[in-house]
């Protein structure tokens, strides 16, 4: 571009002004952008350096007097995984040109010599330097990893030899295989079985190093809560996918139960909730995300299911209801209103309550016959079987109604199902959907089976953590995956796995690495 602008044309000077301003207004819509990406980070930032400082807070502060010594040391591992957790995000929002973050390395004992273990070497692809001259071994580096198989603990050995060429006098080794946990002491196969025993056996982490420490490795109790702190962190990106999955489908079940909580800096816990979303029996897809709140609140699950608005299959908890008024279809659970009656039955010897059962159970009768059938065959049959079943029982409830008083047992059964029964028999009229709710029921009992042993979340974040791990966990069950195995296969894959590619990962689409 000449410098003096005189020699310029006019024509020539109104182009050059147009891509002057073009190039400004560029230039500030990538500053805009990079002031905006600033500010959420700071604000993230800021969020959990405050959530940091509370949980440091509450871990060297004054225990609350009125917590047991068992209820201390369960809340001691939570909070000790949140902190892992939070100083691993705030690690990933430090931009690639601020200064590396100067964190005191623990001392770390030697593992036991008594353990078995296996030599893992590392060499140069090729003994021939670039420069073509023959390299030379002058030396090793050996770090031990602790690895376990359920029962087992035995130490890898990797041992990556050094290479020396003499001509262009440079040093070549092997680099390290990507880890989770960079420079820890534990394999994928050790995190693995960690998460597995704290989530699907629901071990909390101090009886695991009980059982550690008996196999002969002493792993202190504060190093596991670090553990499964940053590994629900290196996680959530796969639920993350799997939400999105979820969300594609035309009906998901949906239910919610409450898990006591205690927040740092409580003397007692409070009623959390955990949500599970879940597809059908029969969908393609076969998963279940669960969803840890504050509350049970229905905006929670209006933010999880956002836009979708599909078929929902719920019990009649109110907090669904103003999804169904946005354009979500409610889909009722013939199992609930089963239940009143059986309720009655067992309460009372109630004739009446027999005699729905019996109804009902004709109706089950239909879909076990068609489990194995295809969406339209299942129509078929519903149609000519099930609908007559569903319209007698119909037609007795509003019968019997007439004849028991306001207020009564009885009445309340039969109330249930006749003001809810345009939603109970939605299914009569799609062969791909269930006949109630029990999936999902199914799925959330793991967790009611877990508070008898970890007794409560430690925090909002544990149980957004557990939540994100047994999703994954149960989504491989459901899959017929050993969740071990897939688990330790997905943790030895991530660090090296591209973003792009996570799907491969979920338990629908995942394949044990050759």
């Amino acid at each position: 571009m000449p410098t003096d602008l005189s020699q310029l044309s006019p024509d020539q000077l109104r182009h050059l002004a147009a891509t002057l301003m073009s190039q400004v207004e560029q230039q500030g819509q990538a500053l805009a952008q990079n002031q905006q990406a600033l500010r959420h980070s700071e604000q993230v930032n800021q969020k959990l350096t405050y959530e940091l400082a509370l949980l440091k807070r509450h871990a060297f502060g004054k225990r609350s007097e009125q917590l047991n010594a068992l209820q201390i040391s369960l809340l001691e591992e939570v909070v000790e995984a949140d902190i892992a957790a939070i100083e691993t995000g705030l690690e990933d929002l430090v931009t690639p040109d601020a200064p590396p973050a100067t964190r005191k390395a623990p001392k770390r004992a030697p593992l036991p010599p008594e353990l078995p273990r296996t030599e893992i070497r590392h060499e140069p692809e090729s003994e021939h330097c670039p420069c073509g001259c023959q390299r030379r071994r002058i030396g090793e580096e050996i770090s031990e990893k602790l690895d376990y198989t359920p029962g087992v603990f035995h130490v890898e050995r990797h041992i990556r030899g050094k290479w020396v060429c003499d001509h262009c006098e440079t040093l070549t080794q092997a680099p390290m295989p990507a880890q989770i946990i960079d420079k820890g002491i534990a394999t994928a196969g050790l995190l693995a079985q960690v998460l597995i025993a704290k989530y699907a056996d629901h071990l909390p982490l101090y009886r695991q190093e009980q059982i550690f420490a008996r196999a002969g490795v002493a792993i202190p109790r504060s190093t596991l809560a670090e553990w499964v702190g940053l590994c629900g962190v290196r996680l959530q990106p796969l639920i993350d996918a799997l939400r999105d999955l979820l969300l594609s489908e035309p009906v998901l079940h949906a239910d919610e139960t409450p898990v006591p909580m205690l927040a740092p800096g409580k003397k007692k816990t409070h009623r959390a909730y955990l949500w599970a979303y879940a597809t059908t029996p029969y969908a393609g897809l076969k998963a279940v995300i669960y969803d840890f709140t504050e509350g049970r609140g229905g905006q929670h699950a209006r933010d999880f299911l956002g836009e979708w608005q599909g078929k929902l299959i719920c019990d009649d908890y109110s907090g669904y209801k103003q999804s169904f008024a946005k354009g979500v279809t409610e889909i009722g659970c013939m199992a609930h209103a089963r239940r009143k009656f059986v309720d009655l039955h067992v309460a009372g010897k109630s004739q009446i309550a027999e005699q729905a059962i019996e109804l009902f159970g004709q109706l089950y009768q239909v879909e076990r016959e068609a489990q194995s059938l295809t969406a339209e065959e299942r129509q078929r049959l519903r149609d000519t079987r099930a609908r007559p079943i569903a319209d007698a029982l119909h037609r007795w409830m509003l019968a019997h109604r007439e004849k028991v008083p306001n207020g009564s047992a009885t009445a309340k059964a039969l109330d249930y199902s006749l003001k809810r029964w345009a939603a109970l028999t939605r299914y009569l009229d799609d062969g791909g959907l269930p006949i109630d709710n029990n999936r999902v029921e199914n799925l959330i009992r793991p967790w009611a089976l877990g508070r008898s042993n970890w007794l409560f979340a430690g925090s909002l974040r544990s149980g957004q953590r557990a939540a994100t791990i047994m999703s994954l966990i149960q989504s491989a069950k459901l899959n017929g995956h050993d969740p071990y195995a897939y688990l330790k296969d997905v943790l030895q894959r991530l660090p090296t796995h591209k973003a792009s590619q996570s799907h491969e990962l979920l338990p629908q689409h995942w394949q044990p690495a050759d």
